[in-house]
This record gives structure tokens, C-alpha cells and sequence, in this order.
């Protein structure tokens, strides 16, 4: 059974070790981990060294440096850009190779700029969504094991020009039985709009993502979160996926992907 993403191990020279669960294995390989879950776990590194700050996240911007295997990693958090009312904190993680030396296989980084009150000139580009009954098949990996088993995911019927909307909610932790913030639970989902906003089939085409960014005029609430996803391909193997994102709440903010397309033989 698959209670959390990670298990923390301990710490060694500026580094936070955690073991790598089940919960992390992607749909496309189960040997490699989701975009979502190293996404999430940096995330909450930049959030714990940002907590006496004053400022809050603006964007969060995930690069997939390497294959991430579904194994011991290491994460480690530094100000980039220190100021009083911007910061830039980046984050890392790193694996071993296997000769013994460590390799970075993603980065996340995140500006965090400070707030004040404009509840007065606040705007929503979109109206709130309402979750409607879900189609029957959510999506076109029904069966995978590993992180799609730590997530709901409802799609809602066939939207048209607008973008496909799946809700989706984290079921477990992220570490251990830490407390998981509403950026961290997000994080958990977002990386997932790729699928959501599928162009291709996934039985004729490869498409995975190599970064996620991700952009909030507001911080989540909650823990249930909508993608109005679309993918857009080019002719040349390289495509884009764009979101829009919401809680229970309304409209969030919005994510994009670049993605490798590559057309499956055999």
C-alpha cells in the first residue's frame, strides 16, 4: 500500500536524503519517477526556507534534467536572489551514479515576491469551475501503477475548444506523515496537465514534458484542483502543453510545458 511519496532518510552536508516510494512511479516508465513528486518535494524545501520571509511564491518553474529513478535522493535549497520584496530560492536534486559521484536530476526555482493588501483591485481571468460527474475513463493510462494509485483524477466530459478539465486531489502525504501545504498538494497535480490536455495517443506517441512552470495570482486552498489543459504539437517532434488552474475557490493561476514528441514503432 502506498501511503506517501517519500520517506525521509536524514541529512548530510547541506543535502535533506529521503527514499524514493512506489507512489512516485510514472505512467509513461515505472523505472523513472512523475514530474509531480520531485516538483512537490523541492517545492517544500523553497517553502521551508521561505517561511520567516514575508514573501510568497509567484511562480514555480520545474527542469527535468536527467531520468529520475525511483531511488534514494538528495535535495538541497538556497536564496539565489535575496531582497526584501524579491527572492529568487532555487532548489535541487541530485542522485548517485553508479560510481558513487552525484548527478543533478532536476531544478526547481521560484520567485517569491512580498504581498500587501489589493483585495480592492483583485481580478479573476476566469470564472470559478464547478466539478460536474466525471467521465467513465479518466484518462488513457487506466491500469498504470505508482503515482497515478496517489491521485483522484475526474475528468469532465469533452469541453471542446476550451481544453480538457480533469479535478484531481493528492491522496497521501508527501513525506512521510508531514503536514502537505496547499502549494506542496498542487504541485502533486500540476505537472499531470500534460496528460490531461493529451493531443496524441498515448499507444502511437511518446510526449513527455521536460519542465512545468507554473504561475499564481493567488495561493491554493484546499486540496482538490482543476487543469483546463490543451496540447498543442508542431510538425518537428517538439509541443507544447497550456493550463489554466483552479481550486474549489476559482481561477488560480496557469502552467505550460514543453514537451518531447517522438512517434512509437513496433
Amino acid at each position: 500500500m502506498i501511503d506517501c511519496h517519500y520517506r525521509r532518510v536524514g541529512a548530510q552536508d547541506g543535502f535533506e536524503i529521503f527514499e524514493s516510494t512506489d507512489g512516485t512511479r510514472s505512467n509513461w516508465d515505472p523505472e523513472i519517477q512523475h514530474g509531480s513528486p520531485p516538483l512537490a518535494l523541492m517545492t517544500k524545501r523553497i517553502e521551508e526556507l521561505a517561511s520567516d520571509s514575508g514573501l510568497r511564491v509567484g511562480r514555480l518553474t520545474l527542469d527535468i534534467l536527467g531520468a529520475i529513478a525511483v531511488a534514494q535522493v538528495r535535495v538541497r535549497a538556497w536564496v539565489e536572489r535575496p531582497g526584501a520584496r524579491i527572492s529568487l530560492i532555487v532548489a535541487e536534486m541530485f542522485q548517485t551514479r553508479p560510481d558513487g559521484s552525484q548527478r543533478a536530476v532536476a531544478r526547481v526555482s521560484a520567485w517569491l515576491l512580498a504581498t500587501s493588501d489589493t483585495a480592492d483591485a483583485a481580478t479573476d481571468r476566469y470564472p470559478p469551475l464547478v466539478e460536474g460527474e466525471a467521465v467513465a475513463v479518466p484518462h488513457s493510462w487506466v491500469g498504470a501503477r505508482g503515482y497515478l494509485e496517489t491521485v483522484t483524477w475526474r475528468r469532465q466530459p469533452e469541453t471542446g475548444e476550451t481544453g480538457n478539465v480533469v479535478w484531481m486531489s493528492p491522496l497521501v502525504p508527501l513525506v512521510d506523515s508531514e503536514p502537505t501545504t496547499a502549494l506542496q498538494r498542487l504541485a502533486l497535480v500540476v505537472d499531470s496537465a500534460n496528460g490531461a490536455g493529451a493531443a496524441l495517443d498515448p499507444d502511437r506517441f511518446v510526449f513527455m514534458n521536460t519542465d512545468t512552470a507554473v504561475h499564481l495570482h493567488r495561493l491554493p486552498e484546499g486540496s482538490d484542483f482543476a487543469v483546463r489543459a490543451r496540447g498543442s504539437i508542431g510538425p518537428d517532434g517538439i509541443g507544447v502543453t497550456t493550463a489554466e488552474l483552479f481550486d474549489r475557490q476559482g481561477f488560480i493561476g496557469t502552467s505550460a510545458q514543453t514537451l518531447l514528441v517522438q512517434r512509437r514503432f513496433g
